[in-house]
């Protein structure tokens, strides 16, 4: 699954990597308790943003909800695009490095 913005869509494009399926983030909005259901449902959060990228281990030290729902939403209270789960890993942002290691591209 992945909400998609341009940056991320030309870096999945250049790698060659398979999308099962692509949510157009404009079109449907995951809030504060669905961003932190799927949040807590892998086991790895890396959140990006240019060069900063903040990881939180969620079966040995998750983070309290407050903590990680402030780096899942942007200012409209919605999940922030671009988010790709990648087997037990969540992406959230873009961090051409966060993705090429969960990528392996």
């Amino acid at each position: 699954m992945s909400f998609c913005c341009q940056k991320a869509q030309g870096f999945l494009e250049s790698g060659r990597v398979d999308v099962n399926a692509t949510i157009d983030a404009k079109k449907e909005k995951r809030g504060r308790d669905e961003a932190l259901t799927l949040a807590r449902s892998v086991e790895t959060v890396v959140v990006g943003k240019g060069k900063k990228v903040v990881t939180f281990d969620m079966r040995n030290v998750p983070p309290d909800d407050d903590t990680l729902a402030a780096q899942l939403l942007g200012p409209t209270g919605n999940l922030k695009a671009p988010t790709l789960r990648v087997g037990s890993t969540l992406l959230v942002g873009f961090s051409e490095e966060a993705y090429r290691q969960a990528l392996g591209s």
